[in-house]
């Protein structure tokens, strides 16, 4: 058992949880054409993209949509896709290389 906040996680929902965020990292890397890594690139994005595309809701007050429950928690998956596709979009506007063509007079 882990402990996080107060809550209790066994391992197989903590692998779960993994697994949700690989898939919801993936599909905002899919929607949005660029892939900054690997697994472990889009466990990380779907993790962050899960903060941040929640708060998002919550700050402009839209509904909860496609709530998945596992355990003691819940997660919104539209919103984790939506803040994991903004997630990568900043990302591949700050990591793409600027391509500037040489012009000769």
């Amino acid at each position: 058992m882990f402990a996080i906040n107060g809550v209790e996680f066994s391992l197989v929902e903590i692998i779960v949880w993994l697994i949700v965020a690989a898939i919801c990292g993936a599909i905002g890397e899919a929607l949005v054409g660029y892939s900054p890594g690997g697994l472990l690139a889009s466990i990380g994005i779907g993790l962050v993209g899960a903060f941040l595309g929640s708060w998002l809701a919550r700050a402009l007050g839209f509904p909860a949509l496609l709530t998945f429950t596992f355990g003691d928690v819940a997660i919104e998956l539209v919103w984790t896709i939506i803040g994991a596709a903004l997630l990568v979009g900043i990302v591949a506007l700050i990591r793409r290389p600027r391509r500037y063509r040489r012009r000769y007079s």
